[in-house]
């Protein structure tokens, strides 16, 4: 591969800036003080299917999904076809997803989607975590771990989170973040065969400017 065909050469090409965690083919690795993100790969496959198992009754009632619908297909085929649509998403830059390891263990996993460039620079952070784990500070580390990504690396102006209001363990996680709320959006996503409201929030480059440093200190 040549120098002008490296991801992290495409990226300057498209986007006009040069991102300060390398992108190579694999995908960027990124740490916090406990946890380590990285992109999927099949050989997570057992390890991920272990953790979604376990938590099946816990997570699906938060899945997109059409009334009727099949949930998240859980074979290793499938699996490694959505690690290989990760890859391209890295590749052109849409988005980013990331496995969640905490002492070397799967528990999760966090993605930055929906990344628009041009005018917008914003980008939508989702996750999800190993009910067993939920509750120790892991999923707020990872956000951190990715908003100092998003903004110090990717330069985007404005990352958001949305999330059904009765989504409480979800909630939490901004909540300790103290991200800022922009209200509630009607009938936003179909969730498990519903239209539900989802409540926003969002940080923008400006108030990371300003709350980043100690976000990172307490988090990571």
């Amino acid at each position: 591969m040549t120098a002008s065909n490296t991801p992290k050469r495409r990226w300057s090409l498209l986007h006009g800036t040069r991102p300060e965690t390398p992108l190579t083919a694999e995908g960027p690795t990124l740490r916090g003080a406990r946890v380590l993100l990285r992109p999927l790969v099949a050989d997570d496959y057992d390890a991920w299917l272990t953790v979604r198992s376990s938590c099946r009754r816990w997570l699906q009632v938060w899945e997109p999904r059409p009334a009727g619908g099949k949930h998240l297909a859980e074979d290793r085929s499938s699996f490694v076809s959505r690690c290989l649509g990760r890859e391209r998403e890295r590749q052109l830059g849409y988005g980013f997803g990331f496995g969640i390891f905490a002492d070397e263990v799967f528990c999760g996993e966090i993605t930055l989607s929906s990344i628009q460039r041009g005018p917008f620079q914003s980008g939508v952070i989702g996750y999800w975590i190993d009910e067993a784990k939920a509750g120790r500070g892991l999923m707020p580390e990872s956000v951190v771990v990715v908003l100092a990504f998003a903004f110090d690396s990717l330069a985007l102006h404005r990352v958001e989170v949305n999330i059904v209001p009765r989504n409480a363990a979800s909630r939490r996680v901004v909540e300790k973040l103290d991200l800022r709320s922009e209200g509630v959006s009607l009938r936003m996503l179909e969730i498990d065969g519903v239209w539900e409201d989802h409540m926003r929030f969002a940080i923008t480059a400006e108030e990371w400017s300003e709350r980043g440093a100690d976000l990172k200190a307490q988090w990571c």
